[in-house]
């Protein structure tokens, strides 16, 4: 994970397509492999070395030439004597430790450089970071509705995730989103996650309590922002409206709904499944009407299922008198196959 903690910041963005760590890792292996490819040259090659304070150089002593050699130490002990091993010295030995020397270079200036970029991409990501959306929990409920989110088109670099735990924050960058560490109910978490340019804000947290917390400091903050939040219980979702919720959804009850309806009517649960499982079957969706449909709404309702129409921010199920006929700057909400156009 890569985590851009630049100075006074911990956001959390997804990784490039190198990771500095591998690319290190990599570059040891290399250095290592080139210490052992030296004593075994050395070693093989014995006979040509010598070594001051004993007569036979051991593999131990070629291990040692190796790393003094590679690391242009050179105490200068054991050393080449013999033209061959002058000669292997030269056309191997030495190409060996300006390639060591290259990978020690780069390793260093690979840290040295690690920050700078951190701290440009972070800036890059905060000055573009605008209408987005906040997933305050990424458990359950969170991971739903970002695939929901991305399914819809939502590109991943529009959505950040607030989570107080490091496995959901994992997640959440590992499908190409951001991430903030912190409690949601905190000022400082939330502005962290650039909560005041942010369009709509998802509360999808365990509890009741945080999530009411959570919706109050996220309204106090953005009192523009579309905040959906999710509730286990029915008699706490009026708390989350005072809180200043746009919507609630009562997640407990509704799976009750759904499997007291799926023991008499188990294909009713079936299509609604299938609604609720966006990018495959049926799907819904909300356009504005054109010019053309403004008129009754048979005529519409004949070549696409019109299930609402929202008129001045009030939603109008299909058989309410008052959506029969369609105006100008009417939405409808109709149903639709997964990959027609809307």
């Amino acid at each position: 994970m890569a985590n851009l903690a630049a100075r006074g910041s911990r956001v959390q963005l997804p990784e490039g397509e190198r990771s500095p760590l591998r690319t290190i890792g990599v570059r040891l292996l290399v250095a290592i492999g080139l210490v052992v490819f030296v004593a075994l040259l050395t070693y093989l090659g014995r006979d040509g070395y010598v070594d001051p304070a004993d007569d036979e150089i051991s593999l131990l002593d070629a291990f040692y030439y190796s790393t003094v050699s590679i690391t242009t130490t050179g105490y200068g002990d054991v050393r080449p004597e013999s033209d061959s091993a002058r000669f292997l010295t030269t056309v191997l030995v030495t190409p060996a430790r300006v390639i060591f020397l290259i990978l020690l270079v780069g390793t260093t200036l690979e840290v040295l450089a690690e920050r700078t970029r951190a701290t440009y991409r972070l800036a890059r990501w905060r000055r573009s970071l605008r209408e987005h959306v906040i997933i305050c929990g990424f458990g359950t409920k969170g991971r739903a509705a970002a695939n929901t989110l991305l399914a819809h088109g939502v590109p991943p670099d529009r959505i950040v995730v607030v989570d107080e735990r490091e496995g959901p924050r994992s997640q959440a960058t590992a499908m190409g989103l951001a991430a903030v560490p912190g409690s949601a109910a905190m000022q400082e978490t939330l502005r962290e996650a650039g909560i005041e340019t942010a369009a709509q804000v998802v509360v999808a947290l365990s509890s009741d309590d945080a999530a009411v917390l959570a919706t109050l400091t996220a309204r106090e903050l953005n009192p523009k922002a579309t905040i959906v939040a999710a509730v286990r219980e029915d008699e706490n979702a009026h708390l989350l409206h005072e809180s200043g919720a746009s919507a609630v959804i009562t997640s407990s009850s509704a799976a009750g709904r759904l499997l007291g309806l799926a023991t008499t009517e188990p294909h009713i649960t079936d299509v609604l499944e299938d609604l609720l499982s966006v990018g495959s079957g049926l799907d819904l969706a909300k356009r504005p009407v054109t010019e053309e449909e403004i008129g009754p709404l048979a005529e519409l309702h004949s070549r696409n299922p019109v299930l609402a129409v929202p008129r001045d921010g009030e939603l109008m199920r299909f058989d309410d008198p008052r959506a029969s006929e369609l105006r100008r700057g009417d939405h409808v909400v109709i149903l639709i196959s997964h990959g027609d156009e809307v």
